[in-house]
């Protein structure tokens, strides 16, 4: 059995609880009542009625002290907040670009750079599609290219850095289709479809300089950089002696740029940014954060949410900060394979994926299974999670027809500084009973499906 008391493999938290916030119980009729009412999405089920919410780590974090401090005061100029400059000077040092453009969120930022860095027709390689990525992608005329090593796809496989670019792909990529025609490298640190999988320092440093061989950018999904820099402070060798912030310092300095979601490694509620260093994509992205955003010193959020971002990307550099982090979601991953229960291998920096295929083995994917499996564990537990797998994946934008990843998964997602190891030890309760009892889970189909980025908003039944 785990020894949750093993602090060198599961550290205590490294903060006091100073505010709580009360949660209740929901009785499991109405939790069926819930999840019939919300289609059987847990998107669309209130967040009153889940118990444990696992639904994202997204905007779903505990600030500290110091950032609600920062809420205090925020300068809420229209132009020239004096906490707009203090987020990019710290966006500077952290990260080395030269560059800041505020958004309200990662998908803001990835929007401005779709628009600005993509000409129709052209090749975006990246390390496993996510999925507002890919959709900004091909709105703007891009081609995803999927380059990641064949084993991320693989959810047994237990190997370290299963988020690295295959150098083989993109080379052969970019030997077929000519560099001129590739738009960027988009590198995610850390994996998120893949399980939440880092990146090494070494494949960073590859893709680089093979990328600056043809003059092809390289830009990053920074929205998970921290838990990034601890694996490979942790399992690479060279690093074990540096600190996260110089890890950081180095991970960057291979990219020219970067999107970021600061609602995950920024430990706040909202906002976001596109980091930069050529110019003249700069000049561009200001003209465009006016259109979509706000003021290019602003973007969409407010002086207080910036001051708040600000020093939160500080705390995620704390070291033993993100070493509980992710030791906790670590934690969750060992009780569950106590269990014999199917998860993608190894344990990610910020969710657990429960590997669906495996899991519920009687459901084709055709049946959604990963969103069967979703809905089941809400009735069992009162706890949210998320689908990722098909329904996720989506349709082909040209033939309309489904996507079939071969990673069908539930992700079990840990917002920061939220709950406790008991907490957790809930949540592996609730997926053994329901392991134990898999074959009565039923497979679901659409009654409504949107068109676009449909995991958010779609409807099922179960089939008869």
């Amino acid at each position: 059995m785990v020894d949750i008391f093993d602090l060198k493999q599961y550290p205590a938290e490294p903060f006091k609880i100073k505010s709580v916030e009360t949660i209740k119980t929901v009785t499991k009729e109405d939790r069926i009542k819930a999840i019939e009412e919300a289609g059987y999405n847990t998107f669309l089920l209130k967040s009153e009625d889940c118990y444990i919410d696992l639904l994202t780590d997204s905007g779903t974090n505990a600030m500290s002290d110091k950032q609600w401090a920062g809420i205090m005061v925020g300068d809420e100029a229209y132009a020239g907040s004096k906490n707009f400059l203090k987020l990019e000077k710290v966006v500077k040092e952290v990260f080395g670009f030269k560059h800041l453009v505020p958004t309200h969120q990662g998908r803001g930022a990835e929007n401005i750079l779709s628009s600005i860095a993509i000409k129709e027709g052209q090749y975006v390689p990246g390390n496993m599609y996510f999925t507002t990525t890919r959709y900004h992608q091909e709105h703007n005329g891009g081609i995803f290219v999927d380059v990641i090593r064949d084993e991320a796809h693989d959810a047994a496989l237990d190997v370290p850095f299963k988020g690295n670019i295959d150098l083989n792909k993109l080379e052969k990529l970019i030997d077929e289709k000519g560099a001129e025609n590739i738009a960027y490298v988009c590198l995610a640190v850390t994996v998120n479809l893949a399980g939440g999988q880092p990146v090494s320092m070494k494949n960073m440093r590859e893709v680089h300089e093979l990328c600056s061989k043809h003059g092809i950018k390289v830009m990053y999904d920074a929205t998970r950089f921290a838990e990034n820099a601890y694996f490979i402070k942790e399992q690479e060798e060279g690093y074990q002696d540096k600190s996260i912030r110089e890890i950081v310092k180095e991970m960057f300095s291979y990219a020219d740029g970067a999107t970021m979601s600061g609602k995950k490694d920024g430990i706040v509620n909202i906002g976001g940014f596109l980091a930069l260093n050529d110019d003249e994509l700069f000049g561009k992205a200001k003209e465009l954060v006016v259109v979509y955003e706000g003021m290019p010193s602003y973007g969409g959020m407010a002086g207080r949410d910036m001051e708040a971002l600000a020093i939160g990307l500080e705390e995620s550099l704390q070291d033993s900060y993100i070493e509980y982090r992710v030791k906790q979601v670590r934690y969750l991953g060992d009780r569950l394979k106590e269990y014999g229960i199917p998860i993608i291998e190894p344990a990610g920096g910020h969710a657990i994926f429960l590997d669906a295929r495996r899991f519920c083995d009687h459901l084709t994917q055709d049946e959604f299974p990963a969103q069967a499996l979703a809905a089941a564990i809400y009735v069992e537990g009162g706890v949210r999670s998320m689908e990722r797998g098909i329904v996720s994946a989506g349709r082909d934008v040209k033939t309309g027809e489904n996507h079939y990843p071969k990673l069908e998964t539930v992700r079990l997602t840990i917002p920061r500084r939220v709950y406790t190891y008991k907490h957790l030890d809930i949540v592996a309760e609730t997926c053994k009973h329901l392991y134990e009892h898999r074959k009565d889970i039923k497979g679901l189909k659409f009654t409504y499906e949107p068109a676009q980025l449909r995991f958010f908003t779609a409807r099922f039944e179960h089939i008869d």
